[in-house]
C-alpha cells in the first residue's frame, strides 16, 4: 500500500508509529497475530511532492487480515485507524513492478 501523507501530519505519523513499535509493541504484535499477519513494515519516503508511506505486510490472506483489522475492538487498532485517516492525503502514484509469491 502506498499513500500520500499530509506534510503537516508527518511528525504525528512518526510519533504514532514509534509508539506502536515501542511501548505498545506487545499490543501491536497481538493485533498482527489476530489478523494472521506474519510481518509488517512501513517506510516513510520524503519526496518532492511530500511524504509517502509504503506499507508491506506478509500474510496468507490479505483480505481476511483487513476484515479482522476493520472490525477489531482492540484500542490500538482503533487508534491506528484514526491516525491513518487523519494523516492520509490520498493515493500515491505507484506502479507495481514486482509481485512475486509462490
Amino acid at each position: 500500500m502506498t499513500r500520500r501523507i499530509r506534510l503537516e501530519e508527518r511528525d504525528r505519523l512518526i510519533a504514532w508509529l514509534a509508539q506502536v513499535d515501542g511501548p505498545r509493541r506487545a499490543e501491536a504484535l497481538a493485533s498482527l497475530a489476530a489478523e494472521g499477519v506474519e510481518h509488517e513494515r512501513a517506510l516513510l519516503l520524503d519526496t518532492s511532492d511530500g511524504p509517502v508511506i509504503v506499507y508491506a505486510m506478509q500474510t496468507d490472506d490479505l483480505d481476511a487480515a483487513r476484515r479482522v483489522t476493520d472490525s477489531s475492538p482492540r484500542p490500538i487498532d482503533a487508534e491506528h485507524r484514526d491516525v491513518m485517516r487523519a494523516v492520509d492525503a490520498g493515493p500515491a502514484d505507484a506502479v507495481t513492478v514486482l509481485d512475486l509469491h509462490p
